[in-house]
């Protein structure tokens, strides 16, 4: 099912962009194409392998009869066809993403994983840069099938950023070290294990001071969003530097 040879080189330029919004760059790519073709390709580009006709029209329209889903999802992909190559490679039974097509949002999924699979020994570090930079997925739109998807990669995304503000901060690269953990707390404002992870690289490079503000910080946001308290785990941290008596000041404040 896949296009042989030159469609493959002609399809090597074509990207699309998922994190922040849809784009979809390349040859023939002016403009971007109606709503209905953006959903197809996305829908495409957040897996990895050929899908039934029958499933992406049935995902894509899900109140509507097959007949008509069917009918839908051709107009879709007729109309990606033309100008230039076709970012899809369809056959009669499956579509996929043509050979070639680059995707964000699948980088940024392989630097997690790779990131994951370390299990505590040293994690890439040339993934830092994608994990930091990468940004929400399709934030704009509202589709279950999208929602899904959004939450398992900000879920995957935080969890190598804060492995890797952990390891670098075990190897004293806490510039570095604080990027990540910052990109995770800004991903997960109320994820405490991001703000562990970033406490803890200014613990370690001797800043008790703004590690006891990132405490405060946390602790006031936990409050007013959910009415809790920081956990002992992360209070324990702070305390093991400035003691209990400022601790207790500061959430007096």
């Amino acid at each position: 099912m896949r296009a042989a040879g030159a469609h493959r080189l002609r399809a090597a330029r074509i990207r699309i962009d998922l994190e922040g919004g849809f784009a979809l760059r390349g040859p023939g790519t002016n403009g971007q194409p109606p709503l209905t073709a953006q959903r197809v390709l996305a829908f495409l580009a957040l897996h990895d392998r050929p899908l039934l006709r029958g499933y992406v029209a049935g995902s894509l329209w899900p109140g509507s009869s097959e007949a008509r889903a069917a009918a839908s999802l051709r107009t879709s992909i007729w109309r990606l066809q033309k100008p230039g190559p076709s970012p899809v490679a369809a056959s009669n039974s499956h579509l996929a993403l043509a050979d070639g097509v680059a995707v964000d949002a699948r980088e940024t999924m392989e630097a997690a994983r790779i990131v994951l699979k370390a299990h505590g020994s040293a994690p890439a570090r040339r993934h830092l840069e994608r994990l930091v930079d990468a940004r929400d997925l399709l934030p704009d739109w509202y589709d279950e099938w999208v929602v899904m998807e959004r939450e398992h990669f900000r879920e995957q995304r935080v969890r190598a950023l804060e492995g890797l503000c952990e390891h670098l901060t075990v190897e004293k690269h806490y510039a570095d070290a604080a990027r990540a953990g910052l990109a995770a707390v800004a991903c997960e404002p109320l994820r405490e294990s991001s703000y562990r992870a970033l406490i803890n690289v200014h613990i370690a490079e001797d800043n008790p001071g703004e590690a006891v503000r990132l405490y405060a910080e946390y602790a006031a946001l936990l409050e007013r969003k959910l009415g809790l308290a920081p956990s002992q785990q992360i209070t324990d941290l702070v305390v093991h530097v400035l003691g209990t008596n400022a601790i207790a000041a500061h959430r007096r404040r």
